[in-house]
């Protein structure tokens, strides 16, 4: 399947202006939304509110460091609000902002393709993989 000819014509606009990486709102966003787990923390996210630890046992090999690091810079790109209750000690909650919610229209679309691509794509690694080995011998 082609890309859009509407698609092309953005994508050929850009190079035309030096395609400017720094400035490339497609590179910018998919950086985020393209790591290992933002997708992740989305999902679950998108179930109901959570706690640290709730999210943290949504998504059991995530380190607490990682998971914070996630949670911040979501948050920093509006994606995510965190809600601080003033308890003693302070209880955190995160949800999904409006702009969160948008993002999984496009992430369902990309979940139905992988999975159903994936068992392509594992034929295809083991493929690659089988003929790598046999040209290193």
């Amino acid at each position: 399947m082609a890309l859009s000819a509407a698609l092309t014509d953005r994508l050929a606009e850009l190079q035309n202006r030096g395609f400017d990486t720094q400035d490339c709102p497609v590179r910018d966003v998919m950086d985020r939304v393209g790591d290992k787990w933002t997708a992740l923390v989305i999902l679950v996210l998108s179930i109901k509110t959570h706690r640290f630890s709730e999210l943290h046992r949504g998504i059991p090999d995530i380190s607490k460091r990682m998971l914070t690091q996630t949670l911040r810079e979501l948050e920093r790109d509006g994606l995510i609000t965190r809600h601080v209750y003033p308890t003693k000690p302070p209880s955190v909650s995160y949800a999904l902002s409006p702009l969160g919610q948008s993002v999984l229209v496009p992430l369902e679309g990309l979940i139905e393709w992988a999975q159903k691509s994936h068992a392509g794509i594992r034929r295809a690694r083991e493929r690659y993989d089988a003929a790598d080995l046999a040209k290193a011998a």
